[in-house]
């Protein structure tokens, strides 16, 4: 039996977005979404829609004009995994029953939802303890 939980492309280019962003915050320079549309071949006007959605409370900086784009507002050790996807994705519960916002009436009888709730934590867990710097390629 295979078990998946799917992230969405919206939570994988979130990612890619700001693994590139991480790669580039020494420069200090801002990154336009062109640069990095051409650069990991994802649609331009997917990324804009993307970027909406990760960039809230100041999550990242951003400038317009010709010298504008975005960078990172923190080091890349501050930007845990779970705030990037979540920020895309909304909530990324491996099923209904474990999440905070859903009240499951079976959830007392249910013979399952201790493996689905265990299973859920663990994955939580895991992406609340890896930030951008493990990521980035020097």
């Amino acid at each position: 039996m295979v078990i998946e939980m799917k992230i969405s492309t919206k939570g994988r280019y979130a990612l890619m977005i700001m693994i590139y962003l991480a790669q580039h915050y020494k420069e200090n320079r801002f990154i336009t979404l062109k640069e990095i549309s051409q650069k990991e071949g994802i649609s331009l006007k997917y990324l804009e829609k993307i970027i909406v959605l990760i960039n809230k409370d100041n999550f990242l900086l951003s400038q317009r004009g010709s010298e504008g784009g975005y960078k990172l507002s923190n080091e890349p050790k501050n930007y845990y995994i779970y705030d990037i996807i979540t920020k895309a994705e909304g909530d990324i519960s491996v099923t209904t029953c474990v999440n905070a916002n859903f009240e499951c009436c079976k959830k007392a009888k249910c013979m399952s939802y201790k493996f689905w709730n265990e299973l859920n934590s663990v994955i939580v867990d895991f992406l609340k303890n890896k930030t951008l710097d493990e990521y980035i390629k020097e």
